[in-house]
């Protein structure tokens, strides 16, 4: 008999979903629990809010065998997974209230022998923080209970595949939580399970994200130095990793999502001093997106003082990465922000990934290139690598959309095609 019988999931966002449908399709029940109504109806109906591949078909699949469903209020269980979000407050000092808010939710439903385990990104410390918080309120469960954390380490985009396959590292507050948690992790991850501490867990999530963060803000930096310098940036690291022992990243607008634009800073924050290349990565990172957007700026007004007149420019991409829909952190979304402050009537804005947004119109990407006069390529979507090259539009490609085509504009200054008849506004 599974001594894992029931499992409660505290949130059912980007991760928490697709590890409650992945732990339900090996046939344990789990019990999913979001503070947002709208996710715990479209889940109890076997539908999805979100965008990621294969996901709406498994909670299809395992709400209809009746092995998932979703709630408001947390159900009692035989293990409890946390899996919500740690944005930051402050000066981007990390913010673990979430975690121990689920915590709190969970508590008095706790008995001996369960298993709680954390996989939300935390600072070193909050797992023996959350036991502290549980032994406090529930004192006759100490070390009653086993306790754990387990981040994450998926690509969005593919999550489903990776939730199962990438190894994981497991890390207990003691070695029986350890031992259990990775007792319950192979009923449904192929992947090896890493045993380790909580701390070194904690710490190796960080460590993991801070890792890619500086590499991308090498490539970051040397697409500003190229610029300069009058050197296509794509054409340098492509000769650069012909080199046996080289692997550049490609660079981009700036660096977004939940994970890579957060984690380093929980390092920062607790070891300022300490932590000087992984703080400056962050700041080079932020940089390249004011840099992108002075850039739209300055080739606006060249367009204008050459024409005469205002271009209309379709922004293509607001997702924080390639072919899927989530905004948080993007530097895609600060750059359209920023450029459409005074002005939003110039500006078609594009994500093929959502259908509508609070703050901006939706243009379908093939109307919007049409139309467009300027064309600023801030996210590699698939759908825009089809798009055609067009010597009749001014380009700007921070994210090497165009690098595949025979002429290359990117982030080198850019000739303005000469001026043609055109009846719209003329500047005063």
């Amino acid at each position: 008999m599974n001594k894992f019988e029931v499992v409660t999931t505290i949130g059912l966002g980007y991760i928490g979903l697709p590890t409650a449908s992945l732990i339900a399709r090996s046939g344990i029940r789990v019990q999913g629990v979001d503070v947002n109504p709208k996710v715990v109806e479209a889940v109890n109906l076997g539908e999805i809010i979100i965008v990621e591949p294969d996901l709406d078909e498994l909670v299809h699949q395992v709400v209809e065998d009746n092995l998932l469903s979703a709630h408001t209020e947390v159900q009692e269980a035989d293990v409890y997974t946390i899996a919500v979000p740690t944005p930051f407050k402050g000066n981007h000092e990390p913010d673990i209230s979430y975690v121990l808010d689920a915590t709190k939710a969970a508590i008095p439903v706790l008995k001996e022998g369960d298993l709680f385990i954390i996989e939300s990104t935390s600072p070193v410390g909050t797992t023996e923080k959350v036991r502290d918080l549980i032994y406090t309120k529930r004192p006759e469960l100490e070390d009653r209970i086993f306790i754990a954390y387990c981040p994450e380490r998926v690509l969005p985009g593919n999550i489903i595949y990776e939730l199962e396959h990438n190894d994981r590292v497991i890390g207990g507050i003691d070695e029986m939580s350890t031992e259990m948690a990775c007792e319950f992790f192979q009923n449904f991850v192929v992947g090896e399970l890493h045993k380790t501490n909580s701390r070194t867990a904690e710490m190796c999530k960080l460590v993991e994200n801070s890792s890619r963060d500086v590499q991308i803000a090498f490539a970051n930096e040397l697409s500003v130095i190229c610029e300069k310098a009058g050197i296509n940036v794509w054409e340098l690291i492509e000769l650069a990793n012909k080199h046996p022992r080289v692997n550049i990243l490609s660079p981009g607008c700036g660096v977004g999502g939940h994970c890579i634009a957060v984690d380093p800073y929980f390092i920062v924050s607790e070891y300022p001093l300490e932590s000087q290349i992984i703080g400056k990565a962050r700041e080079i990172n932020n940089y390249k997106a004011f840099w992108c957007v002075e850039k739209i700026k300055n080739a606006r007004l060249q367009f204008q003082l050459d024409r005469g007149y205002e271009p209309k420019i379709a922004v293509m991409g607001l997702a924080f990465k390639p072919n899927i829909d989530d905004l948080r952190e993007s530097p895609a979304m600060y750059i359209s922000n920023k450029i459409t402050q005074s002005q939003q009537d110039d500006y078609l804005i594009v994500e093929p990934n959502i259908e509508e947004h609070s703050s901006f119109q939706i243009w379908d990407y093939q109307i919007a290139f049409d139309m467009a006069d300027m064309i600023v390529y801030l996210v590699a979507h698939n759908e825009f690598k089809n798009l055609p090259f067009s010597d009749e539009k001014v380009i700007l490609d921070f994210c090497g959309v165009t690098n595949h085509q025979e002429k290359i504009f990117n982030e080198i200054p850019v000739e303005i095609p000469k001026p043609k008849e055109n009846k719209r506004k003329k500047l005063r």
